[in-house]
């Protein structure tokens, strides 16, 4: 005969279950979330453009008959797409080495938020709420 578990037992292990489920989650949507940041800056490198340009030619080269005004629009969007990513992304760097000049540039400076360009948007935007929650520090791993 088998023996019942007390529905508290039952509870509590489904409890635990779902801890480990979430912390699952979280680790596969930390994973994701870099490699978008990975793919993000990688589009923003010129061999991005060689790449587009590689893939117009092949297709121009090995199916003729379909490379109409369908491919030349879906090679313009990927070309767009590219130059604006390369654009904020030059921008954003801009942007960083004028702060860092900046921070280095004044005495009374805090310097706890110098690796915050290392953490995801979701936990920059938490901090800058004021939210009590913090990105991890990337120093310690």
């Amino acid at each position: 005969m088998r023996q019942c578990r007390p529905v508290k037992q039952i509870r509590l292990d489904r409890h635990r279950g779902w801890g480990r489920f979430l912390q699952r989650r979280k680790k596969h949507m930390d994973t994701f979330r870099q490699l978008l940041t990975r793919l993000g800056v990688l589009a923003a490198h010129p061999v991005a453009f060689l790449l587009v340009a590689a893939y117009g030619v092949l297709w121009l080269a090995l199916d003729r008959e379909s490379f109409g005004w369908h491919a030349f629009a879906v090679l313009a969007t990927w070309g767009m797409t590219l130059f604006i990513q390369r654009a904020e992304h030059r921008d954003t760097q801009a942007i960083h080495a004028k702060l860092d000049e900046l921070i280095q540039a004044q005495v009374k400076a805090r310097n706890h938020l110098i690796h915050i360009d290392d953490e995801e948007p979701e936990d920059i935007e938490r901090l800058r709420s004021g939210s009590p929650s913090t990105p991890t520090d990337r120093s310690s791993r």
